[in-house]
């Protein structure tokens, strides 16, 4: 019982467990070591870390929602074209350990240049490793992307008299959005909601400071706009518009 409760307590706290019969643990130092040797892999087109860390009966889950066994994800390692470069760095580490068991939480801060244009994105990923016959391998890996906002793009403020009003649901629903202009600026406010502005992308699309999807207005056949289009994740929700 008071071993049973020693172990409880260093899980709790994070410190790597050897269960009985087991002679090494792992380090979340050692951890991140391979992490770090399997992303500066990805430049070179390396597939050996991929083959040597992941088991053959991984599970893994990409940023782009695809599931991937191991030889799909071996065989999707390849060198960066001719003018790309780039490099992943792992970052803001957190740890679990269990017997046998050991989860890494962490970002990818990744930078490409492509043809000398620098792009930026960041990731979050978790991995599950697992130690079988003395070997220590990821079995279950997760990844997704941090959302970005797009790029603010030039706005034409004489359109937004077009785009003001107000605009529903349904008549039968009580909600309702409100689009005002001020000056150079558009707004968005939900009766049940506050006020937010609106930032241009392009042309009549518009987007919101950290939330995903799109705002557009769209025009009826007499060149008058007849709804606001919330758009979210490449599915409408439809306001038209009533005064």
């Amino acid at each position: 019982m008071r071993n049973r409760l020693i172990i409880a307590l260093l899980l709790c706290v994070g410190v790597p467990v050897t269960a009985p019969g087991e002679n090494s643990t792992i380090t979340e130092a050692e951890l991140v070591r391979r992490t770090q040797e399997l992303f500066d892999a990805l430049v070179s087109g390396n597939q050996a870390p991929w083959k040597k860390y992941y088991a053959d009966d991984c599970l893994y889950h990409d940023e782009k929602g695809r599931s991937l066994n191991k030889a799909k994800l071996v065989e999707d390692i390849s060198p960066l074209p001719r003018g790309y470069s780039g490099s992943i760095k792992v970052m803001n580490v957190e740890s679990r350990f269990a017997a046998g068991v050991a989860v890494l939480s962490y970002d990818l801060d990744e930078s490409e240049t492509i043809f000398g244009q620098e792009l930026h994105a960041r990731y979050h990923e978790t991995d599950t490793w697992l130690k079988r016959n003395k070997d220590w391998q990821i079995v279950a890996a997760q990844a997704f992307r941090y959302y970005e906002d797009p790029a603010v793009s030039q706005s034409d403020p004489s359109k937004f008299a077009a785009y003001a009003g107000t605009y529903e649901l349904s008549k039968e629903s009580e909600r309702k959005t409100i689009v005002t202009a001020d000056g150079a600026k558009l707004f968005m406010e939900r009766m049940d909601g506050g006020k937010v502005q609106l930032f241009p992308e392009s042309g009549d699309l518009f987007f919101r400071k950290s939330v995903e999807g799109r705002i557009l207005f769209r025009f009826g056949a007499d060149g008058k706009v007849d709804a606001l289009i919330d758009r979210r994740n490449n599915e409408d929700v439809i306001w038209k518009k009533v005064r």
